[in-house]
């Protein structure tokens, strides 16, 4: 009897779900007013497994501290982009020489779908060089938008699934030293400033392990000191550079591959030269490089080149469009939607037909099948459209640039 009085009082009180819900909003302060004072802590208060989008907001402040994210589906959100500082000193060579379970980088990534957004991102090790990773990943659908990331070594943003690893920045200012920002697989930026504070290369890519992987680089800007060059590699890779352009700092020196006098050092160069520019510039001349040559081999415009083609369609980080329903079950006054995409549920969703009808969430955060509760019984006429009659929300797991809001229409 006791089991079957707590499942009513369940049933007519759903609001009581919420005592069993993880948080997925979490606020790190300095001076104690948010949930933790660190970053670390509040990456460490994390469950092992997370299945839906989390959300560490940080305060104003310098956190000195490195940080690794080994959870997929994590927002890392700065108050202010200038005054919202991680920070920390660690050179590669140091970190293999003293290895650490955090890693070699300032943040240090193994999670799918991560999002960095609104900070400032800078490793401190004052040799300009030696590789001093700031960013260092080996997830996909990384998203890196309106951050500053600053260091004086080489390799500093890293992002290294060499087999499926897609990744879109946007609004940043990326400074540093050998290769500094080197994508492995496929990496959309735009909007975006670079500089170079060596004589040495500024892009690199490798993109070896399937012929369609690319690094698209749209309205960016190349500055740096005097003889920088824009960029090289060593594996097969692809640049495509539209409508930016370049400082007279830069090199009159074409992107490269790196070549070896020991060939067994050289990778394979299979797919030869795929370096593609349109209308992009220098300061107050041209390189012969800097020229249009797009050719048919391409069958884009250069102008619809996009983050959703740059991921050959396995992905649209700019997409504004939601989870749609896909199909729905009925089991007695239960209602199962399954969705396209896993789901993020931020409190406790009711839902409210045009016939009127009211489903109450029961169950399936993190899961592309979310069940409700209806009151009474329903049919297939009841399901047309609903809106979500409460302050909750649901809306996509996979990172985006936008939060993409759930479509509740039925369409068969």
């Amino acid at each position: 009897m006791k089991i079957i009085f707590r499942l009513l009082i369940f049933l007519a009180c759903p609001s009581l779900i919420i005592f069993s819900q993880e948080k997925r909003f979490i606020t790190v302060a300095q001076d104690g007013s948010g949930d933790f004072k660190t970053i670390t802590s509040a990456i460490q208060s994390l469950q092992m497994f997370n299945y839906q989008r989390t959300i560490i907001f940080v305060r104003n402040g310098t956190y000195n501290e490195k940080i690794r994210i080994d959870q997929d589906y994590i927002t890392l959100k700065g108050e202010s982009r200038e005054k919202t500082i991680l920070k920390y000193s660690q050179l590669r060579t140091d970190w293999i020489a003293n290895k650490d379970s955090i890693g070699p980088a300032v943040i240090n990534l193994s999670g799918d779908d991560f999002i960095l957004e609104n900070m400032s991102v800078e490793n401190t090790q004052p040799q300009v060089g030696p590789h001093a990773f700031k960013v260092y990943g080996t997830g996909t659908r990384t998203v890196i938008i309106n951050c500053n990331l600053i260091s004086k070594g080489g390799d500093t943003v890293s992002l290294w699934d060499h087999k499926t690893g897609m990744y879109y920045h946007t609004n940043c200012y990326f400074e540093g030293a050998v290769d500094f920002v080197c994508p492995r697989g496929w990496c959309y930026i735009s909007d975006s400033k670079f500089y170079e504070i060596a004589k040495t290369a500024a892009l690199w890519h490798a993109g070896g392990d399937n012929i369609n992987q690319k690094f698209v680089l749209k309205n960016c800007s190349f500055d740096g000191v005097n003889g920088f060059n824009l960029g090289r590699h060593h594996y097969e890779a692809q640049f495509f550079l539209i409508d930016c352009s370049f400082s007279d700092n830069m090199n009159d020196k074409p992107i490269y591959r790196v070549v070896y006098e020991d060939s067994t050092r050289n990778r394979p160069f299979n797919w030869g030269k795929r370096y593609f520019y349109f209308n992009s510039h220098g300061e107050k001349k041209d390189f012969s490089w800097h020229k249009n040559n797009f050719t048919n081999t391409i069958k884009i415009n250069p102008k619809d080149i996009t983050a959703k083609w740059t991921f050959n369609g396995k992905w649209d980080p700019e997409s504004l469009i939601g989870p749609k329903i896909i199909k729905y079950i009925i089991e007695k006054k239960s209602l199962l939607l399954l969705f396209d995409e896993k789901i993020t549920v931020i409190g406790i969703p009711v839902l409210k037909s045009t016939s009127g009808k009211i489903f109450t969430y029961i169950s399936g955060a993190g899961s592309d099948t979310i069940r409700f509760l209806c009151g009474q019984t329903f049919s297939n006429k009841d399901l047309q459209e609903f809106k979500i009659s409460n302050d909750a929300s649901m809306f996509g797991n996979t990172s985006s640039k936008n939060t993409r809001h759930v479509n509740l229409m039925i369409y068969f």
